[in-house]
């Protein structure tokens, strides 16, 4: 019968009084690969290693999920068309649900009101919309011309030759920056009117996703939390609380801002008797969706139209510019958003640039909304898993 004993400081295992060496190896390999598991910068590491070894697998693979992929291109602009509105129209269901409406005849008698709304603007705005549109377009080169005959007339009489040093050609190159920026303008608003297939696609998709979101409300996110573990549930349920709250304060109030931004810019372009002004407020709007940086964007065509008239009203457009925003800035965003973007300036840059990087204006847009997804969605983890520590 085998007579076991533990000598020494290394637990050596001594078998019919003979030590087993290979029993104290196997233990001290056992301690090795706990001491591995239970390191911390040794899981991570491995968590890295697994997660680049899925990628790889993922790229050779990628015939697989190639129908996935161009399904996802084919949605992706329904469904964030969709979503906008859908916070949009959203407390409008709540509030005829609440007065023993259903929302799905709520929803219908939406789609009526805002088909009405539709055969008004098509009736009231869109025309002059359409030829001021086709007019810029067909004017380019006279456009372009315009500008250089007053950069040119504006370098003749002096004006600029105290600023700048003599044998300057930076009004050349502004000149043709400008006329670059101009023509890739022209070419671009063109080209919208050539994607008639997605066009159609949009138009026939978002509608349909829009009325489901709308006629399922809040049982999308509480649907989804099924997917998780029980004992995660609640936390589920409060993540998507809370990123439903912060995508409808964002968007709404988006709105309602650059709707307000835009009425004082209207007001002001037709009392300067700026040209263009009503496509000019339109793409305003839109550029302003682009935090900080949209401003600038918005501004730089207005200006150049304006330069191209008279360069007193290139500056009387800037003042027009400048105002309406600082009443934005100081009067309307912190009535409709108060302290909810809880964003640095800086990290807001960084992340325009990278949208810009990755999918151009429509990236640009979207970032903001998905890094206040994705913070919510860490800060929720890190918290859950401060907390189960806590309770260990």
């Amino acid at each position: 019968m085998a007579i076991l004993a533990f000598k020494g400081t290394y637990n050596q295992v001594i078998v019919e009084g003979k030590p087993d060496y290979s029993r104290s190896a196997g233990r001290a390999a056992y301690g090795g690969i706990n001491f591995l598991i239970n390191n911390k910068f040794y899981r991570i590491c491995t968590a890295i290693i697994l997660l680049l070894l899925i990628v790889y697998l993922g790229d050779k693979v990628n015939f697989i999920f190639r129908p996935l992929t161009s399904l996802i291109h084919i949605i992706i602009i329904p469904l964030l068309i969709a979503g906008f509105f859908y916070y949009l129209l959203r407390p409008l269901v709540d509030f005829m649900e609440r007065h023993r409406i259903k929302r799905a005849l709520s929803v219908l008698i939406i789609y009526v009101v805002i088909g009405l709304l539709i055969a008004g603007f098509s009736v009231l705005i869109w025309p002059s919309l359409r030829e001021q549109l086709w007019n810029f377009i067909e004017n380019t080169p006279a456009l372009i011309s315009s500008l250089s005959t007053q950069l040119n007339e504006l370098e003749r009489s002096g004006f600029l030759s105290k600023y700048l040093p003599e044998d300057s050609d930076i009004v050349s190159r502004f000149s043709d920056f400008l006329t670059q920026g101009i023509t890739q303008v022209s070419d671009y608003l063109s080209g919208l009117f050539s994607v008639v297939s997605n066009l159609v696609i949009i138009l026939a998709t978002f509608p349909i996703m829009l009325y489901y979101m709308l006629k399922e409300g809040s049982k999308f996110g509480t649907n989804l939390t099924l997917l998780l573990p029980r004992r995660y549930r609640k936390d589920g349920e409060e993540t998507v609380h809370e990123i439903d709250e912060a995508l409808s304060n964002f968007i709404v109030g988006r709105v309602i801002v650059n709707v307000a931004l835009g009425i004082l810019m209207y007001i002001g372009f037709l009392i300067l008797g700026l040209p263009y002004a009503l496509l000019l407020t339109a793409a305003s709007i839109i550029l302003n969706f682009i935090p900080y940086v949209g401003a600038i964007l918005a501004a730089i065509p207005v200006v150049i139209v304006a330069f191209i008239e008279s360069p007193s009203m290139a500056i009387w457009s800037l003042i027009i510019i400048v105002v309406a925003q600082q009443i934005q800035d100081n009067l309307i965003s912190p009535y409709v958003y108060g302290k909810q973007l809880d964003i640095h300036p800086l990290t807001t840059v960084i992340l325009l640039l990278v949208g810009a990087d990755l999918w151009n204006i429509l990236g640009m847009i979207i970032v903001i909304p998905l890094y206040m997804i994705l913070k919510i969605i860490v800060r929720r983890i890190h918290y859950r898993i401060v907390e189960d520590k806590t309770e260990l």
